[in-house]
Parts: structure tokens; sequence; C-alpha cells
């Protein structure tokens, strides 16, 4: 029985690299039948690709400007029917025991038919990458956040928000304009983003960039506490007693 074409989104900022991806899926047609639907040049132009073409597999560059390879399978894993993500690099040193923990596959460049050909079927029958481990292959922090309204992704971008906070089971993300409710653990968080967001309260991570002071508050009712002031909003966010000698150190107050 023939094999149905997997739908293949192309993703590298280099053209000659989208093109022999191409070429070699042509290549393989007759054991691994594919239709390339799309190419785009970094994550984000492909995540807007995605959105609007049914995608089975994504050929996707590590190391890409705007939005690299790691975090677009990230914000591609929130999707409810997620296309599986192959990576292509030309750097080994990449874990290939991480690679598969993710259970996404891994190409070195240049990339060989043979290979290819093995990572689609793989493909075919693997589940899609957990975020979690996906984080533990990123060099860094993400750009941004997903959430997915109506069926679609959502990106935040990390440099906008202004404090995260859980709430119930979600997490709320504050920017100037407005929130969006993120599917992600506060403590995560706080590991990933260390560097832009202190916490105050058990609850609360504030972004360090806008904070521009802090208010005493509470004398009326009996329980003072120190109140964290942000540029652009008018609510204050509490800090907690046992936060307190933290965000002064964090914020050198």
């Amino acid at each position: 029985m023939t094999e149905a074409a997997l739908r293949v989104v192309i993703v590298d900022d280099e053209g000659p690299a989208r093109a022999r991806l191409k070429d070699l899926l042509d290549d393989i047609a007759d054991t691994q039948p594919t239709r390339v639907v799309g190419m785009a040049a970094n994550g984000l132009e492909a995540l807007r690709l995605i959105e609007d073409l049914a995608t089975d597999v994504v050929l996707a560059d590590i190391r890409m400007p705007v939005m690299d390879g790691v975090e677009l399978a990230r914000h591609l894993s929130r999707l409810e029917c997620p296309p599986a993500v192959i990576f292509t690099t030309a750097y080994d040193e990449y874990a290939v025991q991480a690679f598969d923990l993710a259970a996404t596959d891994y190409l070195l460049k240049p990339v060989r038919a043979a290979r290819l050909a093995e990572a689609l079927a793989r493909a075919r029958r693997r589940s899609p990458a957990a975020d979690a481990l996906l984080a533990g292959l990123s060099r860094g922090a993400r750009r941004h956040f997903s959430v997915t309204e109506r069926g679609r992704i959502v990106l935040v971008p990390v440099a906008d928000v202004l404090f995260l906070r859980a709430e119930l089971k979600y997490v709320t993300a504050r920017t100037a304009a407005r929130e969006f409710l993120l599917d992600e653990s506060l403590v995560q968080l706080e590991q990933e983003f260390r560097d832009r967001f202190v916490r105050i309260h058990r609850n609360c991570l504030v972004a360090r960039g806008v904070v521009t002071g802090v208010e005493r508050a509470g004398e009326d009712d009996g329980e003072p506490h120190w109140d964290v002031v942000l540029a652009g909003l008018a609510e204050r966010l509490p800090i907690s007693r046992r936060q307190w000698p933290v965000v002064r150190h964090a914020l050198g107050l």
C-alpha cells in the first residue's frame, strides 16, 4: 500500500538550503512521498504559514534569525494537532540523546537523501515533541510566548510583558494592551526568564525593566506592605514579606 504524501514546510534562512531540501524530497518521492506546501526563512514566517496550511512535517534549521528552530517547535507543540518537527543543522554539538528524548529527529548538513527518508519514516510514527524537553535544547530564553486563540497561534513578545501572575491552572501574561492566558508553569517561566523577571510574590513575576519604584500600602487596614510600581500600569502589585529582601536586592532598592 502506498504511503500518503506528507505535507511539508521547509524552514531555513538560506535559500540554497531550502532548494536542496526540496530537491532531496523529490529524489526520495518513490519511498517517502511528500508535497512541499510552503517555505519560510525563519520560525516566525513558518508559524504564519502553518496557521493557514495543513502541515504534517516541518523541516526546520536550528540557527535562524528572528525565531530559531527550537522556539518554532515549542510554539508548534501547543497546537491541537502539531506537525512533526525534524531539525536540520550544520552543527553537531547538539546532543543526539536530547533530540531522541524530545521525540523529534535531526539531520546534519549537508543532508543526505537516505537519512532524510529515514527521518520522514520516523516522523510518520512518532509523537510530537514535549515542550519541556525542547526547552532543554534551547540556547536561551524564547523571544515570544504563544497562546492559542480560536484555533490560531498568537505570539506575545516577551519584551512586551509587564508581569506574569499564576491564577488557578493558568498564568496571566499582562502587557500594556491586554492579558493573555499561558498554559505554563510559573516556576518554569521563572527559570527560563530569570534575567528578565523577578519574583515579588509566590504567584507573581514582574519585568525588571519596567519597575519604576515601590510604595508603602495597607497602612489603613493594619496589613502594611510594599507594592511595586510598573511603568504604564495603574495597577499596583503587592510584594510579599518573604520576597521583599530578594526584590530589594534584585532591583537595587
